[in-house]
């Protein structure tokens, strides 16, 4: 939890640098246009290469390329060999942004689970603070209170006797 003696990651960006690697994502993807977007049904209906069918589809290559004689001209070994080595090229760089992506998406949940988890502990203390009667705690804890009262879907947030989402914050 941030701020008490469990913070796992405490940095923040400056402007310069999320502007930096903004534009490093941007110079990556002009470097690769002719990447394409494909629909979840298209995802779903494509035949997909794994490593015995890019045996195959390699044994096929080489096949078209040593025996062009046997196969019709509208089938070229080079237009085949370009989708090989350019699988093979994606496959090398999604690898890489998968590592990235894990990390930076593993970052982004603690980052937002020690503020999370912090922020209760600013509840709870607000509540005592309230219930203990310190002047000016009974507004703060009001107004942090009320993101506990609504529930998606009713038209009026419950009252505390009609069990309102109250956080479990044992251990905290």
């Amino acid at each position: 939890m941030s701020g008490i003696n469990n913070n796992r990651v405490n940095a923040v960006m400056n402007s310069d640098q999320l502007a930096n690697v903004k534009t490093l994502f941007a110079a990556i993807q002009a470097q690769l246009p002719f990447l394409v977007g494909l629909s979840p049904a298209e995802r779903m209906s494509l035949p997909k290469i794994n490593v015995g069918n890019k045996a195959f589809s390699e044994d096929a290559a080489n096949a078209l390329r040593n025996s062009p004689q046997l196969f019709p001209s509208f089938l070229s070994a080079d237009m085949l060999q370009n989708d090989l080595n350019l699988f093979h090229q994606l496959d090398e760089i999604s690898a890489i942004c998968r590592q990235l992506s894990e990390r930076i998406e593993d970052t982004r949940i603690l980052a937002g689970s020690e503020a999370y988890t912090t922020a209760l502990s600013i509840y709870r203390i607000a509540e005592a603070a309230s219930i203990a009667g310190m002047p000016g705690s009974k507004a703060v804890h009001q107004q942090l209170k009320e993101r506990f009262n609504y529930r998606p879907g009713s038209a009026t947030p419950p009252t505390p006797e009609e069990g309102a989402d109250t956080p479990d914050l044992n251990g905290i």
